[in-house]
């Protein structure tokens, strides 16, 4: 939900929050991955309506949960949430700033609890046509990662059950904004904006934002901001519950806020993709998490529009709980946790353990002892492994074990880079079909001789935007 100056009604259809186009492998890959990550994070869309709020793993503390459970028809808990009512913050930009057309109100009509654990808000739409919705805050602002740690913001949600022309004007969301923007209202984007989760028109896609910067323009692209998106895995976003998260890291370097659904990162935004003042502007400082279903404004517009006659109003976002974990440091919420220590490059290293990665996704490998790969691997997606130490003797070689179902002439270069993407590769080797996207064989390759600790980066490249490998592990040898 972009605030509060402008609004997007003159962006094209895919300029605002543009999706990187994935082949259908790839969406079955995600689903794949998000069963894999079920048990921990409580993946939603196995689980009943009403489930509770997994547990912190270890190494996290929970600092906020509301599991919405009340009397049916009862308001929310004001000591945890407060009400947004009219069209505006006081004082601040009309229609909430994106154009929207709806009136928030404190109504239980619009926001409400279920009786079975889940809060509500319903869009409706009166006689003579005009709107009302629902939009809560946290109380609390001061949602933010300690220095070296994370920071895990999420909530189990399904979307309001519509779609085609009754669903023209939806815009479900869940949010967070920078804390000096309350009791302001006029420095937005400077003070950051991240959107976990967007939706309009009932479309089954997932938008993942950060809006920071000056507008329009900008650092950080505004008012479109720098996004990503993804389906909904299994169940459509519409049909079932989905956990949606954003976690926020200081513990890498550089830090980095990652953007998920079921347990499946699909878009990370890093601090150097902008300049040190525009990142230090929308990150020093806590957040407050905003829920809420808008009717109309830009983010619509630019899909179609809406609402008109033939939207269905009544369709609610039921959201399951909210929580905020934090971590001191280190540990908790990837998909295999990295070891503690420094990483033996001469032991097999498992590509799921990565620090940090962008386009890949886990998935269950069956090459032998079973656990998981890494997936979905296409021209300029890359992952990080950290503190990989080499030794004095040093490694002349490289051996990377993959599998690879690419089509005809389809094929791509793995690549070794030391302590930054952007350094030239120490080595790599070239692979194409290999018979099968679970055919593993075992890569050699020779390397410029390497030793001391480092950060290693995989990273893979090829004339074709197919997917072309998958990595189960990699190590070095003399």
């Amino acid at each position: 939900m972009s605030e509060p100056s402008g609004t997007f009604a003159d962006a094209p259809v895919g300029t605002r929050h543009p999706a990187r186009r994935r082949s259908a492998r790839r969406a079955l890959v995600a689903v794949l991955g998000t069963l894999g990550l079920a048990a921990a994070l409580a993946t939603a869309a196995t689980l009943p309506a009403d489930a509770s709020a997994p547990a912190p793993p270890s190494g996290w503390t929970q600092v906020f949960l509301d599991d919405f459970n009340g009397a049916a028809g009862s308001g929310v808990n004001t000591a945890d949430w407060l009400y947004d009512t009219g069209t505006s913050y006081p004082g601040g930009a009309a229609n909430w700033g994106t154009g929207e057309v709806e009136s928030m109100t404190s109504s239980t009509s619009n926001v409400a609890l279920d009786g079975n654990g889940n809060l509500l808000i319903t869009p409706r739409r009166d006689a003579s046509g005009h709107w009302t919705s629902g939009r809560i805050e946290t109380t609390r602002t001061d949602f933010q990662p300690p220095a070296g740690g994370k920071l895990r913001v999420q909530a189990r949600i399904q979307l309001p059950n519509v779609t085609g022309a009754a669903a023209k004007g939806y815009w479900p969301a869940f949010w967070m904004l920078g804390s000096p923007f309350r009791g302001n209202y006029w420095n937005w984007p400077g003070v950051g904006e991240l959107d976990i989760m967007e939706n309009v028109q009932g479309l089954n896609t997932d938008w993942a934002t950060m809006h920071c910067g000056t507008s329009p323009g900008g650092p950080c692209n505004e008012t479109t901001g720098i996004g990503g998106s993804t389906p909904c895995p299994g169940a459509t976003c519409q049909a079932g519950f989905h956990t949606y998260a954003m976690e926020w890291d200081r513990s890498t370097s550089p830090e980095e806020i990652r953007f998920s659904v079921d347990g499946v990162t699909f878009h990370t935004v890093k601090a150097n993709q902008v300049d040190a003042t525009t990142w230090a502007n929308a990150t020093q400082h806590g957040y407050f998490v905003i829920l809420n279903v808008a009717m109309g404004g830009g983010f619509p517009g630019a899909f179609g529009g809406g609402p008109d006659g033939g939207t269905e109003p009544g369709h609610s976002m039921a959201v399951d709980y909210v929580q905020v974990l934090r971590s001191s440091g280190g540990g908790g919420g990837g998909t295999t946790p990295p070891p503690t220590g420094n990483r033996d490059a001469y032991n097999p290293v498992q590509a799921e353990s990565y620090d940090g990665q962008s386009g890949v996704n886990p998935e269950a490998t069956t090459d032998s002892g079973g656990g998981q790969d890494i997936g979905s691997v296409a021209n300029g997606d890359w992952a990080l492994y950290k503190g990989v130490d080499f030794g004095s003797a040093g490694a002349t070689q490289f051996y990377a074990r993959v599998a690879s179902g690419a089509g005809n002439g389809v094929s791509g270069l793995v690549e070794v880079r030391l302590d930054s993407r952007s350094n030239a590769p120490v080595g790599s080797f070239a692979l194409a079909n290999t018979g099968g996207w679970q055919s593993w064989r075992t890569v050699p390759a020779n390397i410029s001789r390497v030793t001391g600790t480092h950060d290693v980066y995989l990273t893979f490249t090829s004339g074709q935007p197919a997917d072309f490998v998958n990595v189960n592990w990699f190590d070095f040898g003399h």
